[in-house]
């Protein structure tokens, strides 16, 4: 006893997987005072380079404003290695975005978030999290096996005939989780799962594209259940763009480059194919379709083994697009290590699992209230979830006719910075009445996408 508190004793834990959400899973339990062991199946690379256990990692990555404010916390300084390592610096007002009811309001200020590639983000944290006390990382591992041990509550047992005693063990091992199956070699299980998959697949290829050239901050042609095709391009480290085409169903992009480009030119605005017009390509075309929306319900199942926790994608997986999977997992972490700083009791693992749960629902709702309205979705929404959605896309449509309450309303939500009720303000709601009865006001204009190479910069914003 310290101070009148119980200080919790040094803990072994291992953590399965060297993913993102294992990253800040170590970095949470070593800031509890623990000593971490991680295990990666994959040989991790010197320099930020893609890796097979991360398939989606050529695909762009945008940190939610709620996940920057997350890894900060965690890795103090984090977004300042990835400024100085060429990440942009840029405002969600800037972005051109085609919604389904029109554009958003443009140049209007809101939150400023990083746009990285993944492998260089995955590298500053790695290097990071490697330099905290009382914590190794041993790639090329790959775990054979979860269970009871006898002289410790946990054994982890590695491919190359390694066993890793563990008090505490973190399975951060992402889609592929064997979780539900050493669940089950324990008596445990199994874990109820909601599924939904609109069968949506992306396209990526990287661009050289003059400075200057493009007006915008990036730009976003949202996929719709009427398009079931869109795609984006945002500006990354090295001077580069990363351009996508998304699509579901038989609507999905193609591998080719030719096939590539003409998708992007046939969606419902040439605004990303702009953005490729006159610019050259620097890769070829890398394609993802594991965008399935995953959630195993392990917070219901009783009794829960004492020393285990899952976080992550093995926990509940989002379709990528919506680029929620890595602010959740920094938003776990901070949960993991305020529960460790006051000590682990009977019953704690189950109880921040729970939490895990209602951290996700947010996100979960956003991302399959979404994938539920395409036609090429494997299940349909609920009468709640119809209803919900009418409104948010009225919302929407306030935001597309120049109402900027109802797009900052959006972008707190969608940011994971506020919760949905802020969309049912009854200044909104007023207005949406208004609206239906005096009409809506004109739509907001398009914005420039490309500028002249003689065209003067504009006005200083205030």
């Amino acid at each position: 006893m310290a101070g009148g508190h119980r200080v919790p004793r040094p803990r072994r834990v291992v953590v399965v997987g060297a993913s993102l959400a294992g990253m800040f899973a170590a970095a949470a339990c070593t800031g509890a005072g623990h000593a971490v062991t991680v295990l990666e199946r994959d040989v991790l690379p010197s320099a930020p380079r893609p890796r097979p256990g991360v398939p989606q990692g050529r695909q762009p990555h945008v940190l939610l404003y709620r996940g920057l404010l997350a890894l900060e916390e965690l890795l103090p300084g984090l977004g300042e290695d990835l400024r100085e390592a060429g990440a942009v610096d840029l405002d969600t007002g800037d972005l051109a975005w085609l919604g389904e009811a029109g554009w958003s309001p443009y140049r209007s200020r809101q939150f400023r978030i990083l746009s990285v590639t993944r492998p260089l983000l995955e590298h500053l944290v790695l290097e990071r999290v490697r330099q905290l006390p009382r914590l190794a990382v041993f790639d090329a591992s790959r775990v054979v096996s979860v269970s009871r041990g006898r002289d410790s509550p946990w054994q982890v047992a590695t491919d190359d005939g390694s066993v890793h005693d563990a008090d505490l063990v973190i399975d951060a091992s992402g889609r592929g989780s064997r979780l539900p199956a050493w669940l089950a070699g324990a008596g445990v299980g199994p874990v109820a799962v909601s599924d939904v998959d609109a069968r949506t697949g992306y396209a990526t290829r990287e661009y050289a594209v003059r400075p200057g050239r493009v007006g915008p901050a990036g730009v976003v042609v949202l996929q719709t259940p009427t398009t079931r095709a869109g795609g984006l391009a945002l500006p990354v480290e090295g001077g580069r763009w990363l351009v996508t085409a998304v699509g579901s169903g038989e609507h999905r992009p193609p591998r080719d480059a030719d096939g590539f480009e003409s998708f992007l030119q046939a969606l419902c605005d040439p605004a990303v194919a702009e953005v490729v017009g006159g610019s050259w390509p620097l890769s070829d075309v890398a394609v993802h379709r594991q965008t399935a929306n995953r959630r195993l319900h392990y917070e219901r199942l009783r009794p829960w083994p004492s020393g285990l926790l899952v976080v992550g994608d093995a926990f509940c997986a989002f379709n990528p697009v919506y680029g929620q999977g890595i602010a959740v997992a920094a938003c776990e972490a901070l949960l993991l290590r305020r529960t460790l700083e006051r000590g682990l009791r009977p019953g704690t693992e189950r109880r921040l699992l729970r939490d895990f749960a209602r951290l996700t629902a947010l996100p979960w709702g956003i991302a399959t209230s979404e994938d539920l309205r395409m036609p090429t979705s494997d299940s349909a929404p609920t009468a709640v979830q119809s209803l919900t959605g009418r409104w948010v896309r009225e919302v929407a449509r306030l935001s597309a006719h120049g109402d900027e309450r109802a797009q900052w309303a959006m972008t707190r939500v969608y940011h994971l910075m506020a919760s949905p009720r802020v969309l049912m303000h009854p200044a909104l709601v007023m207005a949406a009445v208004r609206a239906h009865v005096s009409g809506y006001g004109p739509l907001n204009p398009r914005p420039q996408i490309t500028v002249p190479p003689t065209a003067a910069p504009g006005p200083p914003r205030p």
